[in-house]
């Protein structure tokens, strides 16, 4: 038997259903039981393999809008960002999301109303006309967001931001298990002067120092409080922090390890430090937070950090929407916190000998 292929306006037609049973030589109905989950009990195993060999042959896709109209749904979930675009970790969130979608047949249409409220209502709103299955709204940056009105009126999760109003279940990091990770990674190479430089007045600055503070209290240590440095979040942050706590200080009284707020204040830090004539990681060892893509794995030293979930954030919260769509009730109002992993490069060594 031959491929079916016709011609409109000089271009191959796509193949159909009919084309399928045509080649597979059964009716239009048995490829209709086998695309839409309906063979098992009405086919046998062989006919249902020779129809999904034809279909192959024949570059067949199933018509996704078709069979979400017979279910009443679109297979469509729409993702609203705040600035994420803009954002070095987006393509991880966006990829993880997608893929998850993907898989389960359904694509993702996504808008970014770079943080102006009514761009957010707007934005819900035309998804909501476009009768998506469901939204995810995502945020750039840990932090209590403001629910868009037609959230309420749809399946929906947040990911990376907690609901000002607890309405809706979010997907976040475990930012104060994130940041004991990071104060172990030094803790366990035998470092007990551990300083912490860069934060902002956000979320994940408070809930990073409390594990800071969580792992040092498992060795009997106390932060030492001039040695908690709140900078900021860029480079300079880090550059100004490090020469604040190792600028003319001597080699027994300074910190030998330093926990960073962001993979930037790592960079200033590894800078601060090399401007001093410190070696990293012999004499200082330096450890970041984010993982950020073509930087972290990049600097002198490479940089030993922890990672930000964020492709585990985009299809964790399309898995809890995906349930919700499936079984037809809103997912659960609960907060899921997923781990932040240490990846290990080479800017942590052991803790100098005093």
């Amino acid at each position: 038997m031959g491929g079916v292929e016709k011609t409109r306006g000089g271009g191959a037609e796509r193949a159909t259903s009919r084309d399928v049973a045509r080649l597979a030589g059964v009716s239009h109905t048995a490829v209709s039981f086998v695309f839409n989950g309906r063979a098992q009990g009405n086919l046998s195993t062989e006919t249902q393999e020779k129809i999904r060999k034809a279909a192959e042959q024949l570059g067949y896709r199933p018509n996704a809008v078709a069979r979400g109209l017979r279910r009443r749904r679109t297979a469509v979930i729409g993702l609203v960002t705040d600035e994420i675009a803009t954002s070095p970790f987006a393509g991880r969130l966006l990829r993880g999301a997608m893929d998850m979608a993907w898989s389960s047949e359904h694509l993702v249409l996504t808008v970014d109303s770079r943080q102006d409220p009514v761009a957010e209502d707007a934005a819900v709103a035309e998804l909501l006309d476009r009768r998506v299955d469901g939204i995810i709204y995502a945020a750039l940056s840990l932090r209590r967001a403001r629910v868009p009105e037609g959230l309420h009126h749809t399946f929906a999760v947040l990911a990376n931001c907690l609901p000002e109003d607890g309405s809706l279940p979010a997907v976040i990091p475990a930012e104060r298990a994130g940041g004991r990770s990071a104060a172990r990674v030094l803790l366990d190479a035998g470092h007990r002067r551990v300083a912490l430089v860069g934060g902002l007045d956000d979320i994940a600055t408070t809930e990073r120092l409390r594990g800071f503070r969580d792992a040092l209290r498992t060795v009997g240590l106390t932060a030492e409080k001039d040695w908690i440095v709140r900078t900021g979040g860029e480079i300079s942050a880090g550059y100004q922090g490090a020469l604040r706590l190792l600028d003319g200080v001597p080699a027994h009284r300074r910190p030998t390890g330093i926990v960073c707020y962001n993979d930037r204040v790592a960079a200033g830090v590894l800078h601060g430090a090399a401007r001093l004539g410190l070696d990293v990681p012999a004499e200082l060892s330096v450890v970041g937070y984010d993982d950020q893509e073509h930087m972290a794995a990049f600097l002198s030293p490479p940089l030993t950090t922890v990672a930000l979930p964020h492709r585990a954030m985009g299809e964790t919260a399309v898995r809890l929407l995906l349930d919700a769509i499936d079984s037809g009730t809103a997912p659960p109002l609960t907060t899921r916190r997923l781990e932040c992993p240490v990846v290990t490069r080479g800017s942590v060594g052991p803790a100098p000998s005093p």
